[in-house]
């Protein structure tokens, strides 16, 4: 039936007699691109046959082989770094951020101790810090007979003060920069004031060896802190980073003690690391409250959506939208929770499966630092008569801090990808059309010529199979009652 018409018109129509099938083999052996076979082929013989199999299967091999080396040399993902210095006429200076190292006003905290301590507290979610167990009964006291009151309030009302009296010197490229060029910031150290922060236009240096000027009065007889919590230093601490990230002291911070001159040479550094698997970046991150991703960044708002969840309040300290944490949260609740953040591993820096990934692109600013004895005897003679303070109070409180860029230039470390993917098939390319002498047209032959035997070989297979039994028209298959009995009848 059925069955049959398509075996005609398979053999008919598209399986060719076995004379054709040869007669293509052969013609496909001899016209081929892919060097050598017809050699093979052509040769009467016997030996020049041998040979020159011999030399395809070996080319063959050899190709075979380095191919699989450079892909496996590509899956393991390479990459190289390279070191571009580039020469501006100008370039963005970068932000400051200035603390005193004596965090509170000593009028303030002279009957009220216990504030160095909470500060600690409250700013742990960027240090850690560890509250000690004979602290534990004065807080708790405290805690509980002063619910309503704020830490962050007070801290910046009776914390360091930036104004004419602490700023007594401020240029900027041999322009004068006032106390209100700077914006006030929380940071460990309690009230901080930057430079050059985001909301402002970018100031540039167009002349190395110049940049910001600054002279502060840290006012030690005003200003005090806890040595017994090891805040024993006078002077400024400052830490440079970009105008759109978060300042980050955690043991990073430069230090300027008193009757001390820092000369600060910066240099501009940026770094464009590759994104997984060739680097540890993820592209794709985006921060909630900051206007570019950092890993400091992520990381304060990944303790600060863990905070909220279990607290039900954020501190203030934190970047993020929600209910202010009061004391007796940040005692009980905050600090045993950041504490918990940190030995689970919740919030965690570095490698591209880690909460905060390394960024793809980040500007750092290395620097050098170089002191020297505040004035000489002409200049402390000088700054006496000015500043109408003596000498000794010139030694014990005043510093001077000097930054400006090394040179009018740039350094950008980028790590690229060692192999990329036209790279990889110019390699594959090269290793076939050396040892096969192939290219991508013998490759779309060879497809072809396998496509073509291999339905030829299911046409065969198909004619070989055993015919279907008709199992769709059973009344033709079964004997009807006349034929039982004419067969019993012959029996």
């Amino acid at each position: 039936g059925i069955l049959e018409k398509i075996r005609s018109y398979l053999i008919k129509k598209l399986l060719p007699h076995l004379e054709d099938r040869r007669k293509y083999h052969q013609e496909f052996a001899s016209s081929t691109s892919f060097h050598g076979v017809h050699n093979i082929v052509q040769t009467q013989s016997k030996t020049r046959k041998v040979l020159w199999l011999l030399v395809v299967v070996g080319c063959l091999a050899i190709a075979i082989w380095q191919i699989c080396s450079r892909f496996i040399y590509y899956f393991s993902w390479p990459t190289t770094t390279t070191v571009v210095i580039q020469y501006v006429e100008n370039v963005k200076f970068p932000a400051v951020t200035f603390c005193n190292l004596n965090r509170f006003q000593a009028h303030a905290v002279s009957n009220l101790k216990i504030i160095f301590l909470l500060w600690n507290i409250v700013s742990g979610v960027l240090q850690k810090f560890a509250v000690q167990d004979k602290y534990s009964q004065e807080l708790n006291e405290f805690l509980l007979g002063n619910q309503n009151f704020s830490i962050k309030e007070f801290t910046k009302k009776n914390g360091f003060y930036l104004n004419s009296s602490t700023l007594l010197e401020c240029e900027f490229f041999g322009k004068p920069c006032y106390p209100q060029d700077f914006e006030h910031v929380f940071t460990e150290y309690g009230n901080c004031f930057t430079f050059n922060h985001n909301d402002l236009p970018a100031r540039k240096v167009s002349l190395s060896g110049r940049g910001l000027h600054l002279l502060f009065d840290v006012q030690q007889e005003q200003f005090t802190d806890e040595p017994a919590l090891g805040y024993t230093d006078a002077g400024i601490t400052f830490v440079t980073h970009s105008p759109k990230e978060l300042p980050r002291f955690d043991g990073l911070g430069l230090l300027t003690p008193v009757g001390m001159h820092a000369q600060v040479a910066i240099r501009q550094l940026k770094s464009i690391i590759q994104e997984y698997p060739w680097g540890e970046c993820k592209p794709d991150i985006k921060l909630q409250y900051h206007k570019i991703y950092s890993t400091n960044g992520c990381l304060q708002e990944c303790k600060a959506r863990y905070i909220q969840d279990w607290c039900g309040c954020l501190p203030f300290i934190l970047p993020g939208n929600g209910t202010e944490c009061d004391l007796l949260k940040f005692y009980n609740c905050v600090y045993p929770a950041v504490y918990d953040i940190e030995i689970k591993g919740l919030c965690t820096v570095g490698t591209h499966n880690s909460t905060c990934p390394a960024a793809c692109e980040e500007m750092d600013y290395p620097t050098t630092v170089t002191y020297s004895s505040f004035g000489g005897e002409k200049a402390i003679k000088y700054l006496s008569a000015k500043l109408k303070k003596s000498p000794e109070y010139i030694r014990q409180n005043l510093v001077r801090i000097d930054i400006k860029y090394h040179d009018l230039s740039y350094k950008i470390t980028q790590q690229q990808k060692a192999l990329t993917i036209s790279e990889l098939l110019a390699d594959v390319g090269g290793q076939l059309g050396l040892f096969c002498g192939a290219s991508m047209i013998t490759i779309i032959e060879l497809l072809e010529y396998i496509f073509t035997n291999f339905c030829w070989m299911c046409i065969f297979l198909l004619l070989k199979a055993p015919e279907m039994p008709q199992w769709n028209n059973p009344s033709q298959n079964q004997p009807t009652h006349k034929e039982k009995k004419k067969g019993i009848q012959e029996c």
